[in-house]
């Protein structure tokens, strides 16, 4: 149902902001003069349609100008005048907390989709004081929502499709029909959406939710409306007493407060069918919809609630929100529709050419289908564990010197508490429950993974007694939060962003951090044995654990109260040295990945001691509680955990640095050496500069002061335009920057006042004709955590990738589940045919893998590989002859196998003219 229009009761109540009337005595008030100073009597009739005050409207069009004279900001501008006044109205409404219209009537009064908006926010954002960081988190929120709210109707249009019928034979449905029934439950479910979750971008709960409105909306249906194996569901109700006469006889509150669990046939069938846990949903159904539906107070109809008294509840929610009007979905409306050309979201499969192949072999990779697919294999790994300690634990307890059993058990119970707390707090109360129930996965994987850790480290020590790092606090603590992060992350998958990368919510990484008051340094000590230990991790769990341990490396780790900083003073107060977290002269050489977590919690830091002590603790690892007491004859080992940390920080730092140089100075390549230098002497001898900094300030910095010395035009809008496109980047990281307490500016001011009087004496050195020891380019080392092969793009094959042909079927724990490949997991090939079964697949590979060559990706490659095959086909689609013969009878398909033999010799020699495309891995 579309938005009613703006009451002009409402807008004649707002006085003089509704138009620009002449003041007492025929004479205009200065705002009603300011408003004629704009010259475009349509921008004054926009502000009009929005009711937006005259000081919005003034700041708008100052915007405005700005944004249409800026130098190749806009092309067109004059094209999207209405547009781009509408966008800035906007944003001077969020910027003074006077915002008078929702959103979706702004799109409405400029005729643009949300896409669109999105994408023009995007690109007027080149200054970096043209989009305030308040609006940016304005418009995340917006696009968040957005884009669950899409994910979300298309999964639900689609299952109504399979739920109801279209056109029921039966005249006893004429008053219930398809399109009232699915009018109804939307609107439902966005009323219940917004009364009961706190956090509506969460994809997963959303979704539960919608599930218990279609079981609520099956049951109230005809059975003639329905389709198997719902018609059979209710009329299995019906049987069992529940019949249809004595429910709608009921009254509301009645009916829904007898629903027990002999009721839930329904929605076990609607679990089952969207591969959903059903104690989730049922959860979510008894502790969050039921008493939503008793509170409603909704008046039924023909059996179903009415649809206008759930359409005005929802209308006095949406304009309380001031976003997005989700009712336009049932319209199509074309505001809301995605906008092809920039905004892909919903990735699918393509069809097959034959359509009586297995159409349910391969299935739709849409968010929520991915989000279901990754927990899943989340329960898959998980069912066989237990929430409380095995007997290998146990036995490993038992040999401690003192038994952590009772600390841990206490401290799970503890903590669990706390996120049980925190999480209603985010979902609201009625999640409660669900908080606990993720909070009981994460110890299972806790349990499990403390396991494995102590069985590698007997086995690398040959000890039995590991007191010292159970009755650790810091060590449980940071497994656990890991645990419960892994957990949070798989439920967390939620929609794509409509520029197709992943949203974040308010319960991403760092939340767990603050729930469980762990410091991110001790955190990013567990990560790498964390993945080390537990081999059944999915690809996205592990690269978002490694993303976890960057952001740990850019900025959470040096924030004031990081024990970092501590590190760092004690390793530079040594006696008699000046110390270095990590000499440079190491940068050069490989990075060792045989350290484990109790190397990292365990390892020597020097405990803060009178002048002249000589007892300290041995720096040998030791795993036992008992202190090892000796003489201090040489100086104190570094602590390992900051070693490696700043290891890591170099090499991230460089990776960064050298992609930006790629952008920005190709033309001058030797500028990058020269950058990293005084980059990485900041990191090391000026690291005061990234308390409450981010990483990449300090290298925007760097670039710039020696693109500056160098008399290189290189301008902080040109930098900050190009570090935009690097990935998982923030606006906040330039717009927002630490100056002094309290007080945070651009990234230019930054420069000017913080970092060019910090290091004004070191970046001078370099237009010098002694600059300073260039510092070593770090070695970069393959990424210690294992990945499944990745395809490998075909020499000059014009985008043909070959990847390992994967089972249809996912083992882990000794179960094998058909529903877990996925699209983009399958890695399916299209060569403008269908080759029809998985097992012509098999053939191909048997063919061109003759050599049992395993594939590897190209960071981890140390020899020549052997050549790969190419598929060489003409434009028509007929086979290249290559010269070899054809036995008669044989299909086109034993041809393509044939002559894939044949090519050897010339993907050998093409193989070496190619060079790096042929080791190159990417994904399509």
């Amino acid at each position: 149902m579309p938005p009613k229009p703006p009451r002009k009761g409402a807008a004649a109540a707002k006085g003089p902001r509704a138009s620009p009337e002449c003041g007492s005595g025929g004479t205009p008030p200065p705002a009603a003069a300011a408003r004629l100073d704009f010259g475009e009597t349509d921008f004054v009739a926009l502000c009009d349609t929005l009711r937006v005050s005259d000081v919005v409207r003034a700041d708008a069009w100052k915007m405005y100008e700005k944004v249409s004279s800026a130098d190749g900001m806009l092309v067109g501008c004059n094209e999207k005048k209405k547009e781009i006044w509408g966008i800035c109205i906007f944003t001077a409404a969020v910027d003074m907390d006077e915002v008078t219209f929702t959103f979706t009537e702004l799109l409405k009064s400029i005729g643009m989709s949300v896409c669109t908006c999105f994408e023009l926010l995007r690109k007027m954002d080149v200054n970096m004081d043209t989009i305030s960081t308040k609006v940016d988190s304005s418009v995340s929120r917006l696009r968040k929502k957005y884009d669950v709210l899409l994910a979300l109707y298309h999964k639900f249009e689609r299952t109504c499709e399979l739920i109801y019928m279209a056109q029921p034979s039966s005249p006893t449905t004429t008053e219930v029909s398809f399109p009232l029934v699915l009018q109804t439950s939307w609107i439902t479910f966005l009323l219940a959406k917004g009364k009961v979750l706190q956090m509506e971008d969460d994809l997963v709960i959303s979704f539960q939710l919608l599930l218990c409105v279609l079981d609520y909306f099956i049951k109230l249906s005809p059975p003639a409306l329905l389709k198997e194996p719902y018609k059979s569901a209710v009329s299995t109700l019906s049987i069992n007493g529940s019949t249809r006469a004595p429910r709608r006889g009921q009254n509301r509150t009645t009916r829904t407060s007898k629903q027990t669990d002999t009721d839930t046939k329904v929605i076990e069938v609607l679990c089952k069918e969207h591969d959903c846990n059903l104690e989730e949903v049922k959860n979510v159904y008894f502790t969050s919809f039921i008493p939503f539906l008793n509170s409603v107070g909704v008046v039924s109809s023909n059996g179903l609630p009415e649809v206008e008294d759930l359409s005005r509840q929802y209308e006095e929610l949406y304009l309380k929100n001031k976003d997005i009007d989700a009712r336009l979905f049932l319209d199509h409306d074309e505001t809301l529709q995605l906008n092809h050309t920039e905004c892909s979201q919903l990735e699918q499969t393509p069809r097959k050419n034959n359509p009586e192949e297995d159409l349910n072999a391969i299935l739709l990779q849409t968010p929520v289908r991915a989000a279901m697919n990754t927990i899943q294999q989340l329960m898959m790994i998980l069912n066989s564990a237990s929430d409380k300690p095995s007997d290998n634990l146990i036995s490993y307890f038992n040999n401690c010197t003192v038994n952590p059993k009772e600390g841990i058990l206490a401290r799970v119970e503890n903590l669990g508490n706390i996120f049980k707390e925190k999480f209603a707090a985010a979902f609201g109360q009625g999640c409660a429950e669900i908080g606990s129930q993720r909070y009981k996965l994460g110890v299972r994987l806790y349990y499990r993974v403390m396991e494995s850790m102590l069985k590698s480290e007997e086995e690398r020590l040959s000890v039995h007694n590991f007191s010292k790092l159970l009755n650790n606090n810091i060590f449980h603590t940071s497994l656990l939060a890991c645990a419960v992060e892994v957990v949070m992350a798989t439920y967390g998958r939620n929609a794509l962003q409509s520029d197709g990368t992943n949203t974040e919510t308010d319960l991403s990484f760092p939340w767990i951090l603050n729930v469980l008051d762990l410091k991110a340094f001790d955190f990013y000590k567990v990560i790498e044995s964390f993945i080390k230990a537990e081999p059944s991790l999915t690809r996205e769990m592990i690269k978002h654990l490694e993303r976890c341990e960057h952001r740990i490396m850019e900025s959470l780790a040096w924030q004031s109260g990081s024990p970092l900083f501590d590190l760092i003073k004690q390793s530079r107060e040594r006696e008699g040295q000046a110390d270095q977290p990590e000499p440079a002269c190491t940068l050069n050489l490989p990075l060792q990945h045989n350290h484990t977590a109790a190397d990292l919690y365990l390892s020597p830091v020097r405990s803060p001691k009178k002048k002249g002590s000589t007892v300290a603790l041995n720096p040998t690892p030791v795993i036992d509680a008992q202190p090892v007491l000796g003489l201090q004859t040489q100086k104190q080992q570094k602590s390992t955990s900051l070693s490696l940390f700043y290891k890591k920080v170099y090499r991230l730092a460089y990776l960064r640095l050298n992609t930006l140089c790629f952008r920005l100075l190709a033309d001058h390549p030797e500028l990058e050496h020269l950058i990293w230098t005084l980059f990485q002497h900041t990191l090391q001898n000026e690291y005061e500069l990234m308390r409450d900094r981010h990483l990449d300030q300090i290298m925007m910095c760097s670039m710039y002061g020696i693109c500056k010395v160098k008399n290189i035009d290189l301008r902080f809008k040109i930098i900050v335009t190009a570090y935009k496109e690097l990935t998982n980047t923030n606006q906040e990281t330039f717009k927002r920057v630490l100056i002094r307490e309290g007080q945070y500016d651009s990234i230019i001011v930054f420069y000017n006042l913080v970092f060019m009087q910090k290091l004004k004496t070191n970046i001078l050195q370099y237009a010098s004709n002694r600059p300073p020891t260039l510092s070593p380019i770090p070695h970069i080392p393959r990424s210690p955590y294992k990945f499944s092969n990745s395809p490998l793009r075909v020499p000059a094959g014009n985008n043909i990738y070959v990847s390992p042909l994967k089972s249809p079927y996912k083992f882990s724990e000794g179960l094998l589940s058909p529903t877990k490949m996925t699209p983009r997991s399958r890695i399916l090939v299209s060569i403008g045919e269908s080759f029809g079964t998985s097992e012509k697949f098999q053939k191909i590979n048997q063919m061109v893998g003759s050599s049992d060559r395993q594939l590897k990706r190209s960071a981890e490659v140390s020899t020549a590989p052997k050549p790969l095959k190419r598929l060489r086909f003409d434009i028509e689609g007929q086979d290249e002859a290559d010269g070899s013969k054809h036995l008669p009878g044989e299909s086109k398909f034993q041809q393509k196998l044939a002559e894939m033999t044949s090519t050897r010799t010339r993907m050998q020699k093409q193989k070496v003219n190619d060079g790096t495309d042929s080791s190159a891995t990417e994904e399509k």
